[in-house]
């Protein structure tokens, strides 16, 4: 336990950011491989970390503050990787080797003028603005807790990503489908790493050596391809010779990695065991997007009071969904309900627009489709505002059966809305008392003799028209009257 609590104090975005300053000054005093390796890690967490935490928080911060690293830990990992290949060298070369001393001569003359470019790149690191990320993002990421479900499902989906490019390196066999492969399992890790404090101090030996492997196989054929590029080898007999050395240090690398990977031991069944199932994808989704929402939505408690009210409507309501679909539109409505406000972070004017726009580049989730985001955000887009109508191209572009589903679940919301037009959860709870012949709505606090009431008539027409009835809203004062 003792070990998890500095992990977890270690993690945090706060430590790296403020990690990156002071190895930014030894750096600028020498660049010897380990204050070149500290500035890197720093860098490298506090990109992985953005990288993760964009998914959920869509502040233009933690992209201005990923591309101002980006410069100085490229240049910096160029500078790396002229150490890793003069270690290589040493290992490989037979002694007295006249192509190991071509590229020796040929990588110190490199890392002088990667010395030059990183000064280059230190002098333009901006202190200033990076000293304001580093106060301004860590309350950005300390709203999601280490460990959430929506970090395990983060996880998963890099999993599924990695795993995909595992099955290709394997038929592919090429170069650049196994530089593929490390840079898939590298986010894979980095998250584990970032957000997963309790099953990172089971998998990290695995994962790093894995990773390793493949950095190893990527450093030799770097260092094949510069030996070709810059024609070392004075015969063909001392080319033969690299290569066999090459390719045998090559083969260990990528066993190495089989003998974890492949098989029925294979180390991606036992990550994917301790990750979510599959049932439970579309929930764990459904949190992410209202987390996502959090971050734009001024009023938070507003939206998800309205998607209280919407569910409590469509549960009540005769089913107007698709067959065997009406879980699923159950989500979709939820997911709109809690989203629908979050365009107020574009514009004040015509915000219901700005919501559907927002929410329609999402990438969709793991356990939810690209359609159903598109559903989600058209819903949204009907809360407010012109009514569907085949003039708008998003809706005309719907085959029929969509723009019904868009009406009776956009009518549900509009009127959820409608409920809390003051933001003051005034109408506490909505009931459908009965739906034939007229629509009957109890609603908790509603009162006729009000503006409320008025609102609540012109925002039913979307219900009504959808559901082809009338719809009769009474108080459950009334009721007990």
């Amino acid at each position: 336990m003792a070990i998890l609590a500095v992990q977890q104090k270690r993690i945090g975005l706060a430590y790296w950011m403020q990690q990156v300053l002071p190895q930014v000054e030894k750096v600028a005093e020498g660049f010897g491989p380990d204050p070149v390796h500290d500035l890197r890690t720093a860098l490298r967490r506090c990109r992985s970390l953005a990288d993760g935490l964009m998914v959920f928080d869509s502040d233009p911060a933690w992209k201005k503050m990923k591309r101002a690293g980006n410069q100085l830990f490229q240049s910096l990992g160029d500078l790396r990787d002229t150490h890793v290949l003069r270690d290589w060298v040493e290992r490989l070369a037979p002694e007295g080797d006249a192509a190991a001393r071509v590229l020796k001569d040929f990588l110190g003359i490199r890392e002088q003028e990667l010395q030059s470019l990183a000064a280059a790149a230190l002098t333009e690191f901006d202190r200033s603005k990076w000293n304001n990320w580093s106060h301004e993002l860590p309350s950005h990421a300390a709203r999601i807790p280490l460990g959430s479900p929506v970090f395990m499902h983060l996880a998963l989906e890099r999993w599924h990503q990695a795993r995909e490019l595992h099955r290709r390196a394997l038929r592919n066999r090429t170069k650049v489908a196994f530089h593929d492969l490390r840079v898939g399992i590298k986010r894979f890790r980095y998250t584990v790493e970032n957000f997963l404090p309790s099953l990172h101090q089971f998998w990290c030996e695995d994962l790093k050596e894995i990773q390793d492997a493949l950095g190893d196989v990527h450093d030799l054929d770097v260092l094949w391809h510069t030996a070709l590029t810059i024609k070392v080898f004075p015969d063909s007999v001392s080319q033969v010779c690299w290569r066999a050395r090459v390719e045998n240090e090559r083969q260990k690398c990528l066993d190495k990695y089989r003998e974890k990977m492949v098989g029925s031991a294979s180390l991606w069944k036992v990550w994917r065991a301790a990750l979510p199932k599959a049932e439970q994808l579309r929930l764990i989704a459904l949190q992410r997007l209202e987390i996502w929402a959090s971050f734009l939505d001024p009023n938070v408690r507003h939206s998800r009071h309205v998607a209280e009210l919407a569910l409590q409507l469509f549960d009540g309501l005769p089913d107007g969904t698709p067959n065997g679909k009406r879980e699923t539109c159950r989500y979709i409505l939820q997911a709109a309900a809690l989203m629908h406000d979050v365009g107020y972070a574009r514009a004040s004017r015509g915000h219901h627009k700005a919501s559907a726009r927002l929410i329609r580049k999402l990438n969709p989730p793991l356990g939810w489709t690209a359609d159903e985001i598109r559903t989600a955000s058209l819903i949204a887009r009907y809360h407010r505002g012109a009514l569907p109508s085949e003039s708008q191209k998003s809706f005309a572009a719907l085959p029929p059966s969509k723009r019904s589903l868009v009406q009776f679940l956009g009518g549900i919301l509009r009127f959820a809305c409608a409920c809390d037009q003051q933001q003051d959860s005034q109408i506490r709870r909505v009931e459908v008392e009965s739906f034939t012949p007229v629509l009957r709505v109890r609603a908790e606090g509603y009162s006729e003799a009000t503006s409320l009431a008025e609102h609540l008539a012109s925002a039913r027409y979307l219900l009504e028209l959808a559901s082809h009835q009338p719809v009769f809203i009474l108080s459950t004062e009334s009721h007990a009257a």
